[in-house]
C-alpha cells in the first residue's frame, strides 16, 4: 500500500475549490457535489439546514411510501396516527418536525407531532394527521424533519 502525502489537491485547470488538509488531518472542502456535478452543497448548509430525513406517504387504506430519504419504515398505529423509523438516528431526540397533510396533492392540513402518546427518540417519531381538531387519515402527507 503506498501513502500519499500533501496539504492541497486540485483540479489541474482551475486553482480554486480542491480538498486542503489541515495540520490535524481533517480535510477541508467548500462545495460538494453528486458524481454528475450537481446537487451542489457547502458543508455548513448540510450540518444546519439540510433535512435529515423526509417523507411522502399514502395514510389511507394500504399505507404506502411515495418517496422518502432516511426513512426505515412508516407504521400505522391507527386512525391518522403514524409512526416514521429513521434509517440512521438522529444525534439526539431534541429535533423538529414539520409537515402538511391533505385529501388531495395539495396538502392543507398540518401534521402534528404526537408527543401525548410517545415521545420522539433518536431512532422514531410518531406524527399524527388530522382534519381541524379531528385525527383522520390523509392520502397526501408531506414530512420533513431537521436537527443537529
Amino acid at each position: 500500500m503506498s501513502t500519499l502525502k500533501c496539504n492541497r489537491i486540485e483540479n489541474t485547470s482551475t486553482a480554486s475549490g480542491g480538498l486542503d488538509v489541515d495540520t490535524s488531518g481533517k480535510v477541508r472542502i467548500t462545495t460538494l457535489a453528486d458524481s454528475s456535478g450537481n446537487s451542489n452543497s457547502t458543508p455548513a448548509e448540510i450540518a444546519s439546514g439540510r433535512a435529515k430525513a423526509w417523507i411522502n406517504f399514502n395514510g389511507t387504506g394500504t399505507v404506502a411510501i411515495r418517496a422518502s430519504y432516511n426513512v426505515a419504515s412508516l407504521t400505522d398505529n391507527g386512525t391518522g396516527d403514524y409512526t416514521i423509523t429513521f434509517t440512521a438516528a438522529m444525534s439526539d431526540a431534541n429535533y423538529i418536525c414539520t409537515g402538511t397533510s391533505g385529501l388531495s396533492n395539495t396538502a392543507n392540513q398540518s401534521i402534528c407531532p404526537n408527543f401525548d402518546v410517545a415521545a420522539p427518540t433518536t431512532s422514531a417519531m410518531r406524527i399524527q394527521t388530522t382534519n381541524s381538531a379531528n385525527v383522520q387519515d390523509r392520502p397526501y402527507n408531506h414530512v420533513a424533519v431537521f436537527g443537529d
